[in-house]
């Protein structure tokens, strides 16, 4: 049973025996495209404020709100896992998020890149100065990354930080998604996207081959997943694996 509450301050669910807390660290705005520098070449809005999470989120997933992407925090045992970077720039909100969790950049050890994507990578160069951490991306993406900084290719089957790579490409050729078992929680990058409060699959417009997405959406319905944190849109907290084959009956 899942049991999901609003507070002023985020919100949280309790799964199974333990509690999951998932702090929204600020309000999710849906969009679905990319920054300049990636696909869509939409304008890129001003950094958000960053308001302190709720306290059932410390030690648990955090999600730093770029107004059209959200990168992801996994804090456990004082010890920090960033999945996606946003693109030049929004490193300031990242570090607003670290704070809000009683975090710095030096517990920062694990970064994942989902995908090679601009609103996804863009802020690599400038957080790899920060940190002294491992960084990760799918094989098949490595190339189009193109950074000075030392990327590890990780592919289906390998584990970062406790948390299992899903090979999901489709979005690109290289996409991952990372789940984690302890929680249930997926974070999906761009193979998932909430839209006006329904999951979807990868956006069709920026997406390189559209039936493997379909196949990797199916994929992910076949896993026991409690939550999904989408690259875009708001997280899916309650009844994710329903909605889930919903969709993939659909494709």
């Amino acid at each position: 049973m899942i049991d999901g509450r609003l507070t002023r301050r985020g919100l949280f669910f309790s799964a199974g025996a333990g509690v999951l807390g998932v702090a929204v660290l600020s309000t999710v705005a849906g969009c679905a495209g990319d920054p300049p520098g990636s696909p869509s070449g939409a304008a890129s809005p001003a950094a958000p404020s960053i308001p302190p999470p709720s306290p059932a989120g410390i030690g648990g997933w955090k999600q730093v709100d770029m107004s059209y992407v959200s990168a992801y925090l996994l804090v456990r045992d004082r010890e920090v896992a960033v999945v996606d970077l946003g693109t030049p720039g929004f490193e300031a909100s990242i570090e607003d998020g670290l704070k809000a969790a009683e975090q710095s950049w030096a517990a920062v050890k694990h970064v994942i890149l989902t995908h090679r994507h601009d609103d996804h990578v863009g802020g690599l160069a400038a957080v790899s100065k920060l940190v002294k951490a491992s960084f990760y991306a799918g094989l098949l993406d490595l190339d189009a990354i193109g950074t000075a900084t030392t990327v590890k290719g990780v592919k289906q089957g390998d584990e970062v930080f406790g948390l299992q790579i899903i090979d999901t490409p489709g979005h690109t050729p290289g996409h991952i998604s990372v789940f984690d078992p302890s929680t249930g929680v997926l974070v999906s990058g761009d193979a998932l996207r909430t839209t006006g409060g329904a999951l979807t699959g990868s956006d069709p417009q920026y997406t390189t081959d559209a039936p493997l997405a379909a196949k990797s959406v199916k994929k992910l319905a076949a896993m026991d997943i409690r939550a999904i944190l989408p690259g875009h849109g708001n997280p899916l907290l309650a009844n994710a694996s329903a909605e889930l084959r919903k969709l993939a009956a659909t494709l």
